[in-house]
């Protein structure tokens, strides 16, 4: 076994694959049965990827302009699927390949939680995670009775108290309360299900669970944190992140700073394995990967525009308001995802909005290459990060842009035994830590 092994997941958008190359017309048009998914999720196990998790966001945006015309244009956050009904449909076409949904602890209750992931970690044979957001946008409370989000910092509070509540629920049956005792006629024994009789500031909940755990007790739990309040909520309490720090520097002290906060919280921090964001351009050869990336930085209004929308979603800040040809005023401020625009910020590096935006992926490291210049790029990083994965990033999705990820670089990642060729356990969680 190669010492620098890593782990491989895709970060997926259930909303509409490509539909401007002129090649996934029919895929534009039914992506919404799921059965696009499927296919990518097949070839992803196939190919050695640890895990497909599945983005999601509870609204429209209209915050650049004033207008949702950018964002139903380019189909960017909408239309989009539930992620949490979709893991059944893609675990069911799959063996051993984790699936992760997001599911926001300011809309959920924690009951309807806690019941829904334990339910899919029966369905998926212990294969599910989920990603624990705070959400930050306020377009999306509007869709649940609030004006505006609460404080960042007071979503993140909500978040440890639910946390807390659905860790109570997945406890609330006990290991042996499942006799099936014919002779006496007990399929459970009721002294070994407990009511949780929780009551917080944010929540009361009586409990027990309905349904009895999962293969793995809980899901596994992925986190996004940025913010030092969203660091010490992951280092807390995940079982894999998710990151976007700027360059090899950045990757190194974040996964050094978030295993460094594990350890202050009691956790072994090889519990917890970071995931950082790339979105590779793969070609041929090098030559035929350098013209597919300038081309698509050749495409600056587009790209500006695309940059746009994801910021004012995520950000809810209108940028149409500032001058495109200027920097970012120092001003400006955030209550949605604070350690991503601190980022951003950092990544624009002074340069005018315009020409930032447009020359901008959302990724940790540029990877530009042919397999195996990208796979040499990527051992390199892991042998000075220290691990402990990538996680790739495909907006909008498409068939052709997975073929080239499993067919074309997962390959050269197998032969050089850098990534999984099989999976030696039946959980998610023990194949995550089994390297």
């Amino acid at each position: 076994m190669a010492a620098n092994r890593f782990r491989l997941g895709w970060f997926g958008n259930l909303t509409a694959p490509q539909w401007r190359d002129g090649w996934s017309d029919r895929d534009a048009r039914t992506w919404s049965d799921g059965r696009f998914y499927v296919d990518m999720v097949r070839d992803m196990e196939r190919a050695g990827f640890d895990f497909m998790m599945l983005e999601d966001s509870l609204m429209v945006p209209d915050i650049y302009a004033g207008t949702a015309e950018l964002e139903l244009k380019h189909a960017f956050y909408a239309p989009k699927l539930d992620p949490v009904p979709v893991v059944s449909m893609l675990a069911y076409a799959t063996e051993h390949i984790g699936i992760v949904a997001t599911a926001s602890t300011t809309f959920y209750p924690p009951y309807l939680l806690a019941r829904a992931f334990a339910t899919l970690d029966h369905v998926t044979r212990g294969r599910v995670g989920w990603n624990v957001v705070t959400s930050s946008e306020d377009r999306a409370a509007q869709n649940f009775g609030m004006d505006v989000l609460p404080e960042h910092d007071a979503r993140y509070e909500i978040a440890e108290e639910f946390m807390e509540v659905t860790g109570k629920l997945w406890q609330s049956w006990e290991p042996d309360a499942i006799v099936i005792d014919r002779e006496r006629g007990y399929f459970a024994d009721h002294t070994k299900v407990n009511p949780i009789d929780h009551r917080g500031k944010h929540f009361a909940v009586r409990g027990p669970m309905n349904v009895h755990p999962g293969p793995q007790g809980k899901p596994v739990i992925c986190q996004a944190g940025s913010s030092p309040r969203g660091r010490d909520f992951a280092a807390a309490n995940a079982d894999m992140l998710l990151c976007i720090p700027n360059g090899l520097e950045g990757m190194k002290a974040y996964r050094d700073d978030i295993r460094a906060r594990a350890e202050k919280f009691g956790r072994d921090p090889d519990e917890i394995k970071v995931f950082f964001v790339v979105a590779p351009v793969i070609g041929r050869t090098d030559e035929e990967a350098q013209a597919k990336n300038e081309a698509f930085l050749a495409a600056e209004q587009e790209n500006f525009e695309h940059q746009m929308v994801h910021f004012a979603a995520t950000m809810e800040i209108d940028f149409s308001v500032f001058d495109p040809d200027l920097p970012i005023p120092d001003d400006v401020t955030t209550n949605g995802h604070q350690g991503q625009f601190a980022l951003w910020k950092e990544a624009f590096g002074g340069r005018p909005i315009r020409e930032a935006a447009s020359k901008m992926r959302v990724q940790s490291m540029e990877l530009v290459g042919s397999p195996v210049t990208v796979a040499d790029k990527m051992e390199e990083a892991m042998d000075y990060v220290g691990g402990d994965g990538f996680m790739f990033l495909s907006q909008p999705p498409s068939r052709s842009y997975t073929a080239l990820i499993t067919e074309g670089l997962c390959p050269e990642l197998s032969r050089r035994g850098l990534i999984r060729q099989g999976f030696s356990h039946r959980t998610f969680r023990e194949n995550l830590r089994a390297f």
